[in-house]
């Protein structure tokens, strides 16, 4: 699971606008559970009119031919490297079986001439499991269509991949947020994710709550604690903006970015890489739940592809953006 944040994003995520929009029975259980960011739970003696809850989606018992299915739009178009089919909880009621197809469409809910591709074979399934299949797709797709076989329920689906953003699309003087997830900027590593992950200070809008950020534990010991991340676009930065939304006892004291226009390898390695990165903000202090606005005191590194978030000594940020223009 480490390894496929490293790399890649949940296209599948509510806060980038996916949504279960179809699904042939949900009887049991809502679709909408299906891509909820938050890991599914079980809880006993919780029943609705339908009988068991369940935290997933979940069809009635088959009786007659067929098998059912849903469809997931994503929020942006992206290209995918793989699902994670999560069971947990399904014990006597998971499918046995999966199939995944993809397609690109502007319609809501695609037909079935919509130019659907499939992009696994039959995948056998297990009770209360999480399973990654990987996949090789190069195109951008927009739907994804999970099937089941016959019948059953699913906890969660995760489509981990790459935002495919349009870049011909956004003219030479346009600022924008190059580390958004939206436009394809991401969390790589950091040396501690124990209260959130790094990929949430790409997220959009502001932090719903401490949850929704990037905090470390409370450090013992000498240093400080950093995160890496890698813009969607290398690009020029002219703007930083710190937003500590819902950290008050928790915050950082004070942060420094570091940059760099090329980094290779391996994840650590590239973290290895960041120690040495020149700086783009000096340190600052920080305050208790604020949006910190940083123009002036920016050092003009030309353009950048990853940056490396320092904060002292330790703490939340909920997110962090980097506002400027694309490199051409």
């Amino acid at each position: 699971m480490t390894q496929l944040r490293q790399l890649y994003v949940d296209l599948a995520q509510p806060r980038l606008g996916a949504e279960v929009v179809f699904a042939t029975d949900d009887f049991f259980a809502d679709k909408a559970r299906l891509i909820d960011p938050a890991e599914p739970v079980f809880i006993p003696g919780k029943y609705d009119e339908n009988g068991k809850w369940m935290d997933g989606w979940e069809s009635r018992r088959k009786r007659v031919p067929g098998h059912d299915w849903c469809v997931v739009r994503l929020g942006v178009p992206g290209i995918v490297a793989g699902f994670e089919i999560d069971t947990r909880h399904f014990t006597g009621n998971y499918p046995p079986f999966a199939e995944v197809e993809v397609c690109r469409s502007d319609e809501q809910v695609p037909a079935d001439d919509a130019g659907w591709t499939r992009v696994t074979e039959r995948l056998p399934l297990q009770g209360d499991h999480r399973t990654y299949f990987p996949i090789w797709y190069e195109q951008p797709v927009t739907h994804v269509r999970l099937h089941i076989f016959p019948d059953g329920g699913v906890a969660r689906l995760r489509v981990w991949g790459a935002v495919a953003k349009d870049w011909s699309r956004v003219g030479a003087d346009e600022r924008l947020d190059l580390l958004a997830m939206e436009n394809g900027g991401r969390g790589i590593i950091a040396n501690d994710e124990h209260y959130g992950r790094v990929e949430n200070l790409t997220a959009p809008g502001r932090g719903a709550n401490m949850g929704d950020g990037w905090e470390t534990r409370r450090r013992r010991q000498p240093g400080h604690d950093w995160a890496v991340l890698k813009l969607g676009a290398a690009g020029r930065i002219e703007e930083v903006v710190v937003d500590t939304a819902h950290f008050k006892g928790n915050y950082p004291d004070r942060c420094f970015l570091q940059a760099a226009a090329q980094a290779a390898g391996s994840p650590e390695e590239i973290a290895a890489q960041s120690e040495s990165w020149p700086l783009l903000l000096p340190e600052v202090k920080l305050e208790a739940d604020k949006v910190h606005v940083f123009r002036d005191g920016l050092a003009d590194l030309g353009a950048i592809r990853f940056v490396r978030l320092n904060i002292v000594p330790d703490g939340g940020v909920s997110r962090l953006r980097l506002i400027g223009r694309v490199e051409r």
